[in-house]
């Protein structure tokens, strides 16, 4: 099947933003009296977006939040995390190189848990924002990754762009995903997934089609092949 578009998760993907998110929670959740350690971010809450993250904490050490404190939890880590995106790079290498050559053959979007002023930011400073056509970032969809509703929401944004540029609309399109749970969200989603091991190790994320390095790893003939066997 030809390849039609391909979507790209954010966090683990293209920003090394994972680290920020961490100290983000922490400051956050410090002044709360609760400790978040590295090891349980990782192995525990990666997978959420922020409302997620919140919840499952809340759950864990049973307390009681509801949607005010809740909001008010994400609208500070929020502010937090922008500070300190201001700081630092924010992606990985190789990520702005791939961005350019696979938008110069497909047309590329975006499938996150992460808050669209966080993706926007990285993307701007970078110079790439313009290449991708479509964001879905966290609130955009009724449930958050792991459910396919990203993916499904972000392939029917792109689809008219695919189509403007003389691709097959009901081709293959592909997810570049870092984790189990976000691999888990585009095989539910119908796309074929390339794993990106630069969060987790290879072998955690062995469902994905393909598994490479790193981001700039990826080549538009690695995104073909992935398509190849359907």
């Amino acid at each position: 099947m030809p390849l039609a578009g391909i979507i790209f998760d954010f966090d683990g993907v293209l920003a090394n933003s994972e680290p920020l998110h961490l100290r983000s929670y922490q400051e956050v959740l410090s002044s709360h009296g609760i400790e978040l350690t590295t090891s349980n971010y990782y192995n525990r809450y990666l997978g959420f977006d922020d409302l997620g993250v919140f919840r499952a904490i809340a759950k864990d050490q049973k307390l009681k939040l509801s949607e005010h404190p809740l909001r008010e939890l994400i609208r500070v880590k929020s502010e937090r995390f922008d500070v300190l995106v201001g700081l630092e790079d924010g992606l990985f290498p190789g990520a702005v190189s791939c961005v350019r050559r696979i938008a110069t053959e497909f047309q590329i979007g975006i499938a996150s848990g992460a808050i669209n002023n966080e993706i926007e930011t990285v993307l701007s400073n970078a110079g790439i924002r313009h290449h991708f056509k479509v964001i879905v970032s966290s609130g955009d969809t009724p449930r958050s990754k792991p459910a396919p509703d990203p993916y499904l929401r972000a392939v029917e944004l792109l689809r008219p762009f695919t189509v403007a540029a003389g691709h097959d609309p009901d081709g293959c399109f592909v997810a570049i995903e870092d984790s189990r749970w976000g691999i888990e969200s585009a095989l539910a989603a119908g796309l074929r997934c390339v794993g990106v091991a630069q969060t987790y190790p290879p072998e955690a994320l062995e469902e994905a089609h393909k598994v490479v390095s790193t981001i700039g790893d990826i080549e538009p003939d690695v995104l073909r092949r992935v398509c190849l066997d359907i």
